[in-house]
């Protein structure tokens, strides 16, 4: 079973790490609120499909079924994405990876802001404050690496990741009995829509998108590899490990992106963006320790998520 499970977070790792790369190619083709807007609206109809057939509850019914799409898609669909696209067009693919990771540590604040009984402890302010300084770090560095990024990129890149952050923690009090893989393809298609018509409203259009087989090959990837490939398995994730586990993955993406940006790319990280992705993660196990460490009841095997955080990712991210 453990086994099993590291070989389904490692699948799961390396696809949502390898759409960054897929983002960044197909940014030399499609408009960016385009290119998002038209990839969820592939993956949001195909996953709508499953839930049909899989789950009872696969339709909104009530206006709290309806109030968590309407959050879910407008800022963990299409804010995420409208920015972290946009970020991609001025940072590397492994930058924005090491960006998004921070969503945990900052879905604890607006939990603790938003939600009662989530006060964050001392520990958990140190840890935001050292990741926040590990994007801090990533900021400022040298030329002529796969580290020079500029600050509007990490900027856009930082605001995808609160855009996630908060839309992760607004959804919990609306309560709805919305099946969450239902809730996420119909987040995904009001979300598609969202991104269409700012992309159109921006002066983004399709007719400048350029189809060639590399272009369309990036926008199948990104449906059918981190959608619903990574989605499905994700799903699969939290029943066997628990939400809060589940948040290791994130800090597989940077990695597989800063491979794959360095094998396909040719480009190379320097020590100063290693550091900031260290103090990143190391924010993340100070912010997340109290569920990270055995509780009484895991070690008397009373499951693997005995006492949960709130930590965002009970929603599929697949960046």
């Amino acid at each position: 079973m453990r086994s099993k499970t590291l070989v389904l977070s490692l699948v799961v790792g390396i696809l949502w790490g390898s759409s960054f790369l897929a983002i960044d190619v197909g940014l030399a083709y499609f408009p960016p609120l385009l290119f998002a807007g038209l990839r969820y609206a592939l993956v949001g109809v195909i996953v709508i499909g499953f839930a049909a057939v899989l789950v009872r509850r696969w339709y909104p019914r009530s206006l709290a079924d309806a109030g968590s799409v309407l959050v879910a898609g407008a800022f963990m669909i299409a804010g995420h994405h409208a920015f972290l696209y946009l970020g991609m067009e001025h940072v590397p693919p492994a930058i924005a990876a090491i960006v998004v990771s921070l969503s945990p540590a900052l879905t604890a604040v607006f939990a603790s802001a938003l939600l009662p009984d989530s006060d964050l402890t001392t520990l958990q302010i140190l840890g935001l404050v050292v990741g926040l300084g590990g994007v801090v770090v990533i900021s400022d560095i040298g030329v002529g690496t796969v580290a020079s990024a500029d600050l509007l990129g990490v900027g856009l890149v930082v605001l995808a990741t609160l855009s996630f952050a908060f839309g992760s923690v607004a959804t919990r009090p609306l309560r709805t009995d919305l099946s969450a893989v239902a809730l996420q393809g119909w987040a995904m298609v009001l979300g598609s829509g969202l991104l269409g018509v700012t992309g159109y409203a921006t002066g983004e259009s399709l007719g400048t998108v350029v189809w060639t087989p590399l272009s369309v090959a990036s926008l199948a990837f990104l449906v059918v590899g981190p959608g619903i490939i990574a989605f499905s398995l994700y799903f699969s994730l939290l029943d066997r490990i628990g939400p809060t586990e589940s948040n290791l993955i994130v800090y597989l993406e940077p990695v597989v992106a800063t491979l794959l940006s360095w094998l396909v790319l040719g480009e190379v990280i320097d020590s100063t963006t290693v550091a900031g992705f260290l103090a990143i993660f190391t924010g993340f196990l100070l912010v997340k320790h109290r569920s990270l460490l055995p509780s009484r009841d895991r070690l008397l095997g009373r499951g693997s998520n005995a006492h949960p955080e709130p930590d965002g990712r009970t929603f599929s991210k697949s960046d």
